[in-house]
């Protein structure tokens, strides 16, 4: 049996229920693909090869215990920004490259009891700061649909695991579109939950007001499912929103007859012909199926790149002023306090994370506040107002996930303008704090189809997964 024939959770888990294989079966074929494949890709910094296997003969041994648990014996693999007790997480970095976290992430906590059994951690750029994981200290990842482009980034290594079948289920992180813009660029589904929903604690902060964990999957029930497992409140991070269980999954549907929908006209414009043409014929299958679908001017929206790379970088370096060589991680020994900070940062960090560092160090200084960092916060609280307007006329709004398709490995390494303007449809969520999706639609072009984004109103994730599920019903 190949772990091929699995190509969703739900399947996975009726061959379980149907003891056509143990979990110790199933989890083995995994890592066997893996040990095969994964050296054409390079989706994973870390393998968790004997605790997974300890854990699913556990499984199996309890497998007659009629206690039901959603994930109960499924492969995820997580991002290598979610700190896992005992299994080392980098987040690409050198800096970080033996670190053995002592806790698990809350998110990493829920995934356990739910049965699921994590894999392994994926690759990222360096504390999730690109857009193509070409920036992970450990070698770039590759697209499993063509493996001379990049899969996107920051959380490139996980939406390729998905892409290549060697997990069922992954976790990411978005800060700008780094869940969105890879599940777009290798044909997977990837949310983006409304800030608050999924617990950040245990997830190394990069833009503490903008990073949120989410889910990659197969298909949109399987995303649904993984959102309603590590969605909740927590205790432990200050930011985690106090709201209703959910249950995406049980709820979903694809009934879409009498939603209002907008389409964004500044994101739109700005996307390649064939982006354009193919979210044009999704527009039409819209409207034959009783949507009320119309253009929208969001103006403001044309600030959000800018913004968004005044306020990211700033907080990155509050956050990343703890790697100094004094309490964990990489430390290179000089002849001052002062001598080994430099040394060590200096040698541990790449050259985007310095870029970003510098950037947002300028950016708060005295004298440059209130001129960028200020402003910044301004357009972003407009950002919100405008989108806040938009979801008393519209149920959801759409665009592309991204203005073009995958571009080659190398291609834009030496230009990190272009680089940032991969997340130009996807930045305008993350500042409003919002949910939103990206789904494969359309003919392939080059082995790739075009990612359809979903967005909604925070909180309103059921609308989202609804109409995500209706678009990924129409393209089969």
């Amino acid at each position: 049996m190949n772990s091929i024939e699995f190509n969703s959770i739900t399947e996975a888990k009726e061959a379980l229920d149907q003891k056509r294989l143990s979990v110790t079966e199933l989890i083995n074929l995994f890592f066997d693909l893996i040990k095969e494949t994964d050296q054409n890709y390079h989706c994973f910094l870390e393998l968790n090869y004997d605790s997974a296997i300890r854990q699913a003969q556990a499984i199996d041994q309890d497998f007659e215990n009629k206690i039901s648990k959603p994930l109960k014996g499924i492969p995820i693999a997580l991002k290598d920004n979610i700190v896992t007790k005992g299994l080392r997480t980098t987040c690409g970095s050198k800096i970080l490259q033996s670190w053995i976290p002592p806790y698990d992430a809350t998110v990493v906590k829920k995934l356990k009891e739910a049965g699921a059994i994590v894999v392994g951690k994926t690759n990222m750029d360096e504390f999730a700061m690109g857009s193509s994981t070409e920036y992970s200290a450990f070698g770039p990842t590759k697209n499993p649909l063509d493996t001379s482009c990049v899969p996107g980034g920051s959380s490139g290594g996980s939406a390729a695991a998905i892409a290549a079948s060697l997990s069922l289920g992954a976790l990411g992180s978005d800060t700008g579109g780094s869940i969105r813009q890879p599940a777009a660029f290798c044909g997977v589904v990837g949310v983006k939950p409304t800030y608050g929903r999924v617990s950040r604690f245990g997830l190394v902060a990069f833009a503490s007001s903008l990073d949120q964990i989410g889910p990659f999957a197969r298909n949109v029930n399987d995303a649904a499912l993984l959102l309603d497992v590590v969605s909740g409140n927590d205790p432990m991070d200050s930011t985690s929103l106090n709201v209703a269980a959910t249950n995406f999954f049980k709820s979903l549907n694809s009934e879409v007859a009498g939603l209002k929908v907008g389409l964004i006209k500044e994101l739109t414009d700005q996307c390649d012909q064939v982006v354009k043409e193919t979210i044009q014929k999704l527009c039409d299958l819209l409207a034959d199926y009783n949507v009320v679908i119309s253009e929208i001017s969001m103006p403001s929206l044309e600030y959000s790149l800018p913004a968004y790379y005044l306020i990211a970088p700033a907080e990155a370096s509050s956050n990343l002023a703890r790697f100094d060589g004094v309490r964990y991680g990489l430390r290179i020994d000089g002849s001052s306090a002062k001598d080994m900070m430099i040394k060590t940062r200096t040698e541990g960090f790449g050259n985007e994370v310095k870029r970003r560092i510098m950037l947002g160090t300028y950016v708060l200084s005295h004298g440059y506040y209130d001129a960028y960092y200020l402003k910044a916060l301004k357009v972003r609280t407009l950002i919100k107002k405008e989108f806040e307007k938009a979801y008393q006329n519209y149920d959801l709004l759409i665009c592309p996930t991204t203005p073009t398709l995958p571009f080659k490995l190398g291609e834009r390494m030496a230009d990190p303008v272009s680089m940032y303007l991969s997340d130009l449809c996807t930045i305008p969520s993350n500042l409003a704090g919002h949910p939103s999706i990206s789904v494969p639609f359309g003919p392939k072009v080059k082995n790739f189809q075009v990612g359809i984004q979903v967005l909604a109103n925070e909180l309103d994730e059921q609308k989202m997964f609804n109409l995500a599920k209706f678009i990924e019903e129409a393209d089969e």
